[in-house]
């Protein structure tokens, strides 16, 4: 079977306290009901990571990317409907351009503390709480996961660091 290839992708306020996520409210059927995301989505045949990221936070915040940094990759076997594998690409985003719209098509739009969401006060994905204190270290080194999923659930998580 062949890997969802995605990008998920953390907007950094201005003081790097707080970052912009997608509250999935809109959908009662979508298997992120009710949780907060970072932006990002499946790749176009025709992008590249970083085009399919920039393309994705326009779309779905309404801002446009002036600068990016790569956090890492995460392979998720198992993760989506029916059992897909997905395979995301993970950055930062530090510098933007715009004005972050209210909501999307897939949910409203909040500015969230990141020590809320390493607090684990936010409601998320559980298994979100393994990767993201990697992407928001004092001093973050590009790292590479793997998270198999199964019946919805994350059931291991091993990464290594470069």
């Amino acid at each position: 079977m062949q890997a969802v290839l995605a990008t998920l992708g953390y907007v950094l306020s201005p003081d790097r306290r707080r970052i912009l996520m997608v509250r999935r409210d809109t959908r009662p059927d979508d298997i992120h009901y009710g949780y907060y995301n970072g932006l990002g989505g499946k790749l176009e045949p025709d992008e590249d990571v970083v085009a399919g990221l920039r393309r994705e936070i326009r779309e779905e915040a309404g801002i446009a990317c002036t600068a990016v940094d790569f956090a890492g990759t995460i392979s998720w076997p198992g993760f989506g409907r029916d059992g897909q594998n997905w395979f995301g690409f993970l950055f930062r985003v530090p510098a933007w351009t715009g004005e972050p719209v209210s909501g999307n098509e897939e949910g409203s739009l909040h500015w969230v503390p990141v020590a809320d969401v390493l607090a684990g006060v936010v409601p998320m994905w559980e298994s979100d709480r393994h990767f993201l204190p990697l992407v928001f270290a004092d001093s973050p080194r590009v790292f590479h996961g793997i998270m198999p999923f199964a019946g919805g659930k994350a059931v291991s998580w091993d990464y290594t660091e470069l």
